[in-house]
């Protein structure tokens, strides 16, 4: 089991309440096991983190960058974000807000390709 920065608790629910467009629309493809039945969790906890998807069982976690992302600073700290998780074996997919609407099959097959 992964450990997790409990008092990240209720900003991760608030981030489920209030999902992006994006994320709302690649929830809707993930959820309910519709991905090689494997279970996916939304603003999951791990660590001091809160990542977008993860599955548990294919230890991968999906983020869906919006424009802060792109800054040099969001670079930098997405970067030391996604070297921790890999420290811990996690396998970290970025996809751009852009390319989740306007690619969400190319989405897919990324996501797929690491299941």
């Amino acid at each position: 089991m992964l450990s997790y920065d409990k008092k990240l608790k209720t900003l991760s629910q608030h981030l489920r309440k209030n999902t992006t467009d994006a994320e709302n629309m690649l929830w809707l493809k993930l959820r309910r096991k519709r991905l090689k039945g494997h279970q996916f969790y939304r603003q999951k906890i791990i660590g001091k983190y809160i990542v977008d998807f993860y599955c548990p069982k294919a230890n991968l976690a999906i983020e869906i960058d919006g424009g802060q992302h792109y800054s040099e600073a969001g670079q930098e700290k997405d970067r030391t974000r996604d070297d921790v998780l890999r420290e811990m074996g996690i396998k970290v997919l970025r996809f751009s807000d852009r390319d989740a609407f306007e690619n969400s099959g190319g989405v897919m097959e990324g996501i797929w390709s690491c299941l």
